[in-house]
């Protein structure tokens, strides 16, 4: 398995996850990455758009082929190996907030979006879609994210060597889908739960359709899902159900 080996770069995409759904399904090798220097329509999690500009961003899509049924650690072990490439590159100490969003200092730096092909209940391919925001100034954000989004650049102070970034990252990413190869989903969890912006322990309010809940946050389980404990009784959350989660101090 070599992530990276086999890059694929483009002016432009719609998405470079549709890119990269396309060219799993005409047979491209496990570890293909599909690049795109802009996003016309980029994507995120529960249809929100991701802000592609030009020249501006890394935005990646990484073909794979589990043999595993249970892909669901997936996207939290990308997160992880996002976090260490961008602190092994620049130094900046990003961390993690569940389900799929790289944070510094509570602003959104990145986004991971997984999406699966299937024949029948068998996995044929996984893409994960990773977009960081490198390059943007102050000025390059627009309305509220101007106050919610940053960048490398803007915690850096200076810019950033990509292609240093883009050869850590394939490696990181390359090491960790290794061990999820090898069913070491503990490890990942607990080096998710490491870099989680929420401490273990902590009272958040998690927002559903109908009331919120609160709770203690327990942690990740196997099945990536958020354990939250209330009144003695645990509970385990889908990102499918949560609208947001925060905590008091956020």
């Amino acid at each position: 398995m070599n992530i990276g080996a086999v890059i694929q770069s483009f002016e432009t995409s719609t998405s470079t996850n549709d890119l990269a759904k396309t060219f799993a399904e005409k047979g491209a090798e496990e570890g293909t990455v599909i690049m795109a220097e802009e996003q016309t329509r980029g994507r995120g999690t529960k249809g929100r758009r991701w802000e592609s500009p030009r020249g501006k961003g890394l935005y990646a899509s990484v073909i794979l082929r589990p043999k595993q049924k249970d892909i669901s650690l997936l996207p939290l072990m990308a997160g992880v190996a996002c976090v260490d490439a961008i602190r092994g590159a620049t130094g900046v100490e990003v961390m993690l907030k569940w389900p799929n969003d790289i944070v510094w200092r509570k602003k959104k730096l990145g986004g991971i979006l997984s999406e699966s092909g299937f024949l029948g209940e068998e996995v044929t391919y996984v893409i994960l879609g990773l977009g960081l925001n490198v390059s943007q100034v102050r000025n390059d954000f627009f309305g509220e994210l101007r106050r919610s989004a940053t960048s490398l650049r803007l915690a850096l102070g200076a810019e950033v060597d990509r292609a240093e970034l883009e050869r850590i990252l394939w490696s990181a990413l390359d090491r960790w889908y290794e061990l999820f190869r090898q069913g070491k989903a503990e490890k990942i969890i607990r080096a998710y739960e490491a870099y989680l912006i929420i401490p273990i322990g902590k009272v958040v309010v998690v927002a559903r359709e109908g009331a919120a809940l609160s709770g203690a946050f327990l942690g990740i389980d196997p099945q990536g899902r958020l354990r939250l404990e209330k009144n003695g009784r645990e509970m385990a959350l889908s990102p499918a159900e949560i609208q947001g989660i925060e905590q008091d101090d956020f």
